[in-house]
């Protein structure tokens, strides 16, 4: 596939998708591919199967619990672009920006393939701070594919999130094949 095919491809997910609120997409990402072209231009396809949600100021786990900020600014564009960020000073994380702007909601991608763990998948994907801000729906590097939408899933409790409230700890955001 060449780099033009690629803003054309008919499986991509559309911008307007990722304009959802975010709790409906969540768990509509499980079983679609994510896809990372390579500097080499080898295509990985991995099958998304855990994500977390995270909404809004008024969720305390949220990045955006205290407002908008150079770090998270990207959460609080119109859905469909990434939000990368940095954690212990050596794991990246992939989350997906969604909804309305200035409504700062986003997506972890968890797991995808044999990589459980959002540090993992990040590493595997050779992601990192210049995936900041990039649009899923015309990027030639990053994007995700259309597949048929799961019928099963089970949700759990966030993970890594010691630091907000309880009842924002037990939420079950979490989504899993």
């Amino acid at each position: 596939m060449i780099c033009s095919d690629i803003q054309q491809n008919p499986d991509r997910l559309a911008r307007e998708f990722y304009q959802q609120e975010v709790l409906t997409i969540a768990p509509l990402l499980l079983g679609k591919p994510l896809v990372r072209r390579l500097d080499d231009g080898t295509l990985l396809r991995l099958t998304i199967n855990e994500v977390e949600a995270y909404r809004g100021e008024e969720d305390l786990a949220c990045h955006a619990r205290f407002g908008r900020t150079a770090r998270n600014s990207v959460m609080y564009q119109q859905g469909g672009v990434v939000y990368m960020y940095l954690i212990y000073g050596m794991y990246w994380m992939l989350n997906v920006v969604t909804g309305s702007h200035d409504f700062p909601e986003a997506i972890l991608i968890r797991g995808a393939g044999a990589y459980n763990g959002p540090g993992k998948l990040a590493k595997a994907l050779a992601l990192d701070k210049s995936f900041y801000g990039e649009d899923l729906a015309t990027s030639e590097r990053l994007w995700i594919e259309d597949a048929p939408t799961v019928g099963y899933y089970k949700t759990t409790p966030r993970i890594g999130i010691g630091y907000a409230a309880k009842e924002w700890r037990d939420i079950h955001w979490r989504f899993t094949l």
